[in-house]
């Protein structure tokens, strides 16, 4: 066990990107969950932010929509690299633009997120996906 633990080889490779894809996807839709509780979305338009935005209340609509359409897709592996290339998008607008470029400390949580839906717009679904049963395949290619 030790020996594949140091090895440079792929451990689990498949079925870990498959856990951290469905992980990944299922939080993302979590947090676009919040579309559909006007309280929550009111907080976010009160945001200067937010404010000088083209559109406020569209916005705030379409980011959290999208995190939360996005996210099933991710997490369910459909039009997957669609999927996370939206997610990275979103996420990186609001480290940047909402969290002021602040992605080392305080504001990291929507930069990791872009980070891993890059890995996913790159590999793919890997497996178990609705991509591998109705575009077929399921072997990551490029290797």
């Amino acid at each position: 066990m030790i020996q594949k633990l140091l090895s440079p080889s792929p451990l689990w490779y498949e079925s870990g990107l498959v856990f951290i894809r469905v992980l990944v996807g299922a939080m993302t839709a979590y947090h676009g969950v919040e579309i559909f509780d006007r309280p929550t979305m009111e907080v976010y338009l009160g945001w200067d932010s937010i404010k000088a935005l083209p559109a406020p209340e569209v916005m705030v609509y379409l980011g959290k929509g999208l995190e939360f359409f996005a996210g099933l897709c991710l997490m369910f592996g459909l039009f997957t690299r669609i999927a996370a290339f939206l997610i990275a998008a979103d996420m990186l607008f609001i480290c940047f633009y909402i969290g002021e470029g602040r992605f080392y400390y305080q504001d990291q949580h929507p930069f990791i997120f872009a980070v891993v839906a890059l890995v996913f717009f790159f590999t793919g679904p890997v497996r178990w996906s609705l991509d591998s049963l109705l575009f077929g395949g399921s072997k990551p290619s490029g290797h």
